[in-house]
């Protein structure tokens, strides 16, 4: 049996508002993409589980899991301009959770190696009272919560690589010593946290990193963040597991951001990471779906998440090569070493 594992369930696509950016058809050009590949008979289907009222609480408030719910059942309607709830997204997005939750179980009972969680809706913007910028629950958050609730486990760290700012997930965390976020986002951009200079509070200080990209870095700018930053501050750290919200809409042709990722320059970002889990945690890496529009490129960027899981070199780039070169950020990398005494 595959070591590997996805986590599933048609539930998810119960979470939709045509037209929206962020819709059910996001996940099924996913999952129809992989078909083709032939890559699920390589995996493992993990069957999620909802996450229950007392876990929810482990990071958000009654308060803000009751407007949720509500909403739903009186069919829908949104929390802010930007952020929907269907009559199924409370369903959805306890499910979403749960299945987070239940993938990082097997991960800690050496059940699976590593996997990816195809969830929506997704949750690295929520925040403990708040659901904003497409997300309801804080799905990665909730999982690294019960994690940590694990004697197994003393520390997790916490990667984003969506072009917005993890707000939700820093904010949840930023005090936490036990639990280290690093963001690489476009910046100032949505939400318009995430400058160089939040590196966590009070216990927490220095357990964040947040790399604020202008417009227009690509593949290069990306190895070398987690070369230069991810990778001695990850050992620095010394976590037990790793959890990764992935978000691909910083592939160049995506539709709501400006940066020059390739497939291939994710399929290289993954690959480390992957890596990485291996060099430090027993390869105890989960990847959770957040953002990435264009439909093409979030398929294949999930493809090749699946392929670096599985240790396979391979990469398929059917769009190629972003079309302009991408800015260097000597000086950034320069400060954030100099920020957290890399040198």
């Amino acid at each position: 049996m595959s070591e590997t594992a996805y986590v599933y369930h048609p539930i998810y696509l119960e979470h939709d508002q045509p037209g929206h950016p962020e819709n059910a058809r996001r996940l099924e050009r996913i999952l129809r993409t992989l078909e083709q590949e032939e890559i699920l008979g390589d995996l493992r289907l993990l069957e999620p589980r909802p996450a229950s009222e007392q876990e929810l609480l482990n990071v958000h408030t009654p308060q803000h899991i009751e407007r949720i719910r509500q909403l739903a059942d009186q069919g829908g309607g949104h929390m802010d301009p930007d952020t929907y709830v269907s009559p199924g997204s409370y369903d959805a997005a306890a499910m979403a959770a749960g299945g987070l939750i239940e993938a990082v179980d097997h991960l800690l009972e050496g059940e699976l190696r590593n996997g990816f969680a195809l969830v929506r809706p997704p949750g690295h913007h929520a925040t403990a009272t708040r659901a904003m910028g497409f997300c309801l629950f804080n799905n990665v958050a909730l999982a690294a919560r019960s994690a940590l609730q694990d004697e197994r486990v003393e520390r997790v760290l916490i990667g984003d690589f969506d072009v917005h700012h993890g707000n939700g997930t820093q904010d949840i965390f930023h005090d936490d010593p036990d639990v280290f976020y690093f963001s690489a986002h476009q910046y100032p951009y949505y939400p318009g946290t995430g400058a160089k200079t939040e590196i966590g509070s009070d216990a927490g200080e220095g357990t964040v990193l947040n790399v604020p990209l202008p417009p227009g870095v690509g593949d290069s700018g990306f190895a070398r963040i987690v070369e230069e930053l991810v990778w001695p501050l990850a050992e620095r750290f010394g976590p037990s597991l790793i959890l990764v919200s992935a978000g691909y809409d910083g592939h160049w042709d995506d539709p709501l951001a400006h940066m020059r990722l390739s497939l291939t320059g994710y399929a290289s970002l993954q690959r480390q990471l992957v890596k990485l889990a291996d060099h430090i945690c027993g390869g105890r890496i989960l990847f959770t779906l957040e953002g990435g529009y264009h439909l093409k490129a979030l398929a294949y960027g999930v493809l090749n998440g699946f392929l670096a899981l599985l240790g396979e070199d391979s990469v398929v780039d059917p769009l190629g090569p972003a079309p302009h070169s991408e800015r260097r950020i000597d000086a950034l990398i320069a400060e954030l070493k100099d920020l957290h005494h890399l040198r």
